[in-house]
Formats: structure tokens, C-alpha cells, sequence
């Protein structure tokens, strides 16, 4: 009885230490399964990161073009006035008073058209005066005349008048008409004077500044001289004027055409064409000063604007365009960099126009050259290159 109670409890042992043991070899192959896959996730990881590192050590391509001539429509922009094709300020030439305006600021007025009436009582009776002199002027003459036409006729028979009678008489006649011949111009003078008493416009245009009223003291002398009875313009068509500097005036010629624009009109363009130039520079700007004429029949443009001319540079034929960002400025000099049989070469270079990015050069380079498109100080002259792109 004493040997089958331990016979069971030996049993009952052996079964808890296999039960025992087989929970623990299920655990540490749990833990060398999760050993094994954390062991390889971080060797992939090592390994993508090793990868990465030399991808990111890898130089980058140089990017580069191929060098050709293209053409390259540049321009500047200058600012410019608009001015009145014809011009006058309209003063009284005797001393008168303003009778009548006939037109205001604003009038449209037609060449030879009254815009204004003078009053001058003397004139009057100057005019009177000269006309009685004038008549008795021609009053002698004729008499003078008719008395040496008779003694002429008369002297046609002999012995009736004597020579020197006929010569005074002929003498006398020519002086009467002598005095008749000034005082017509006396009266064509005074008459002349007469017409100054109306102001008339002496081409197409418009009022733009009245300064008198009527009754206005107006002269060339006194307070009435200060200032013009009339300012008249032309405005159907003006003159661009635009001074340009000295390092544009050999693209400029009588058949350049320009644009312009003014600030008052939005979006709008115009055009005209070169019509005079200066032909000498300015001592103080060190520009020429150019003219176009404008065509307004619109009126739109007024005389005083301030405009901005855009004026096209025409292309040199022996130069390159470039990428601005190709240029190389350095203390040395100016150059673009070139790779021949994948060595960088330093090629000197005089720079011109520069536009929207874009620059011309010149110096020694040649169509089908490959240049480097961003050049800097770290690319040096004479490195090896062998990883550059062509774009």
C-alpha cells in the first residue's frame, strides 16, 4: 500500500517536469525566433543606409549646353514727355484793350479763325489822318501830271515852251508822286496796325490757357505784358522726346520704331517712329536727344505726359547668347567655362546686353562649344570633369 502511494507521487512528478519542460523550450525558441528577425531587420537596415550613404556621396552631374547663336530681342525702357507739335503764346502788339474773346480753355480753333478783339481809339484817328493825306497826296500828283502832259504836247511844236519849263514841270510831277507813293505806304501802315487789334489763331489747335478778361489793359509794355492772352497747342500731333545715353545712340537711326506707353492709360500701346535726331550728344547728360512724331487724332494723348519708351536693341551678329548664370565675374576677369576632353577651360570673354536672363558675349569661343551653364569660383581652370549633362 506504502509502495503504490509513491508509486503515484513519482508518477505525478515526472509528469510536471515534463510539463514543466515543455513550456520552457517553447519559450527560448520564441526568444531565438524574435532574436533571429530583430538580428535581420537590422541588417537590412544597416544595409539600406550603407546604400543611401554612398548614393548621397555620389557628385552630382554638372549640367552644361551646347553653345549657338541665337537671336536675342532686347530692349530698354527710357523715360520720355510728351510735348505739343506746335507751341505759341498769343501777346497783343500794340497797346489796346481786350473788346471781345471769342473763345475760352478747351476751344477748338481753325488757323486764321478771331479768338479775340482789341480796341484802340487812336488807330482810328491814325487811320483817318492817313487816308486825308493819302488823297490829298494823289490830289497833287494828278494835278502835277496832267500840267507836264499838256506842256509836253504843247512843246511838240517850236519855239511854243522852252526846255527847262518842260524839265521842272517834269521834276515837279515825279516828286508829287514820290509823295503820293509814301503816303500810301503810310496808310498801309496804319491799316496794317489796325489788323493787329484782332487776335487770330495762326494754325489748327486748342485753347489751353486764357489769362485775360475783357476790358484787360493789353500791350507790349506795362502789366498788360506779363503774360500771353492766349496759349494755343497743337494736339492731333505731338512729339515724343527722349534723350538717350551714350552706350544706345548707335541703335538708334531715323527708320527705329518704338514703343510707349503712359501711366493714365492702362494697358494700352503705342507707336512712333524716329523723326529727328540731335546729332551731338548733351554736355551734361552725355545723351542725344531724339524726337518722334505721335499721330493723335484721338486726342487721347495729351501734351505733358511722361511716357515710358521701350527702344529694341538690334542683335550683334558676332556675339552669343548665353545664360547669365554661365558668366563668370571674377577678380581676373570675365569668362565662361568650357570643357574640353572633359577638362574645364577658363575662356575670357567681353559681356554685352543682359535681358530676361539672358547675356551677350564675345571673345573666343565657337559654335558646338560645351559650357557649363552655372559657372562659379570652385569649378577650377583645368579640373577634370566626367560627370556633366547636356540640357
Amino acid at each position: 500500500m506504502k509502495n503504490n502511494k509513491y508509486l503515484d507521487h513519482h508518477k505525478y512528478n515526472c509528469m510536471s517536469f515534463n510539463f514543466t519542460q515543455r513550456i520552457h523550450l517553447q519559450s527560448i525558441f520564441i526568444l531565438f525566433f524574435s532574436i533571429t528577425i530583430i538580428a535581420s531587420c537590422k541588417e537590412n537596415k544597416n544595409e539600406k543606409d550603407t546604400n543611401q550613404k554612398i548614393e548621397t556621396n555620389k557628385p552630382a552631374a554638372v549640367e552644361a549646353f551646347i553653345l549657338s547663336k541665337n537671336d536675342f530681342a532686347s530692349s530698354i525702357k527710357i523715360p520720355g514727355e510728351l510735348v505739343a507739335y506746335q507751341q505759341v503764346d498769343l501777346y497783343a502788339k500794340i497797346s489796346s484793350y481786350i473788346k471781345k474773346l471769342h473763345v475760352d480753355i478747351g476751344s477748338e480753333v481753325k488757323e486764321g479763325e478771331i479768338l479775340a478783339e482789341l480796341e484802340a481809339p487812336e488807330i482810328n484817328s491814325q487811320l483817318s489822318a492817313a487816308e486825308s493825306k493819302l488823297k490829298s497826296q494823289e490830289a497833287i500828283y494828278l494835278s502835277s501830271k496832267a500840267t507836264y502832259n499838256r506842256l509836253y504836247e504843247t512843246s511838240k511844236t517850236p519855239g511854243t515852251i522852252s526846255k527847262n519849263d518842260l524839265e521842272v514841270a517834269d521834276a515837279k510831277q515825279k516828286s508829287d508822286f514820290a509823295q503820293f507813293e509814301a503816303a500810301k505806304s503810310n496808310y498801309r501802315e496804319v491799316v496794317n496796325t489796325k489788323d493787329y487789334l484782332q487776335i487770330r489763331a495762326p494754325f489748327n489747335g486748342i485753347i489751353t490757357t486764357r489769362n485775360v478778361s475783357a476790358g484787360a489793359y493789353v500791350g507790349p509794355s506795362g502789366k498788360g505784358s506779363d503774360m500771353p492772352i492766349f496759349t494755343l497747342q497743337q494736339h492731333n500731333k505731338l512729339r515724343l522726346i527722349v534723350s538717350v545715353p551714350e552706350a544706345y545712340t548707335s541703335f538708334i537711326n531715323k527708320k527705329s520704331e518704338v514703343n510707349f506707353s503712359v501711366n493714365s492709360l492702362v494697358g494700352e500701346k503705342f507707336k512712333a517712329s524716329v523723326s529727328r535726331l540731335a546729332g551731338a550728344l548733351d554736355s551734361k547728360l552725355r545723351s542725344q536727344h531724339i524726337e518722334m512724331d505721335v499721330i493723335n487724332d484721338t486726342k487721347k494723348l495729351l501734351p505733358g505726359m511722361v511716357t515710358e519708351v521701350s527702344i529694341p536693341l538690334t542683335a550683334n551678329v558676332n556675339a552669343y547668347i548665353v545664360p547669365t548664370s554661365a558668366v563668370l565675374n571674377s577678380t581676373t576677369g570675365i569668362f565662361v567655362i568650357a570643357i574640353h576632353n572633359k577638362t574645364t577651360v577658363w575662356q575670357p570673354v567681353k559681356t554685352g546686353r543682359t535681358s530676361e536672363g539672358k547675356t551677350e558675349v564675345l571673345g573666343s569661343i565657337n559654335a558646338g562649344d560645351t559650357i557649363i551653364t552655372h559657372a562659379g569660383e570652385e569649378i577650377r581652370n583645368g579640373a577634370g570633369i566626367n560627370n556633366y549633362s547636356i540640357k
